[in-house]
């Protein structure tokens, strides 16, 4: 669409690489941000890290081999029976759960590589869900507080592994699922 409307107006279009949008996002508003970083990019769609050595200058570290983190929050929240967007509908009702409850898997996480993957979170809380009955020992607040403390474990073991393997400590988190407090508290 942007395409034809440039050509109707006449007008030079200038493409932007949607991922190197989110990548490069935190710089409009923070200028103390120095090449290079580390950026973790959770969305619904990806779930990556990337080293920014400086202005289009990217190397992909790694990624999800599956589903992204947001793309586990959405289908996590559906499961529970919460709205959407699953991210911020989990986050409120992990908000007065104990994240220690139920020990959902958390893939790679001992990895010495920097991947991802959330396929099985989901599924591991498919058949819990089948299984559950609500108790004065684990309520919903329970599992979607395990079931978030796990995908966020996930992403801040990595960013750990990530800083160990470059030496960067200097770190930006983009995407939708940026915006997860917990996760900002954790990393």
């Amino acid at each position: 669409f942007a395409k034809g409307l440039a050509i109707g107006l006449g007008v030079e279009i200038v493409p932007v690489n949607h991922l190197e949008a989110h990548i490069i996002a935190n710089l409009l508003d923070r200028d103390d941000i120095k090449f290079p970083f580390l950026c973790l990019l959770v969305s619904g769609g990806h779930t990556q890290l990337w080293l920014v050595n400086k202005m289009n200058d990217y190397t992909l570290l790694g990624e999800s081999r599956d589903d992204a983190a947001g793309e586990a929050f959405d289908k996590g929240a559906r499961i529970l029976g919460l709205g959407y967007p699953g991210g911020p509908e989990i986050e409120k009702c992990a908000k007065n759960g104990k994240s220690h409850l139920i020990d959902f898997p958390r893939a790679f996480i001992n990895s010495d590589n920097i991947e991802f993957s959330f396929s099985g979170l989901k599924t591991s809380l498919l058949y819990f869900m089948d299984s559950f009955k609500a108790s004065s020992k684990c309520t919903i607040n329970d599992i979607a507080a395990s079931y978030q403390s796990a995908i966020i474990d996930c992403l801040v073991s990595k960013m750990d592994l990530a800083i160990k393997k470059t030496g960067v400590n200097t770190i930006s988190i983009a995407g939708g699922v940026a915006k997860n407090k917990l996760l900002r508290k954790s990393i």
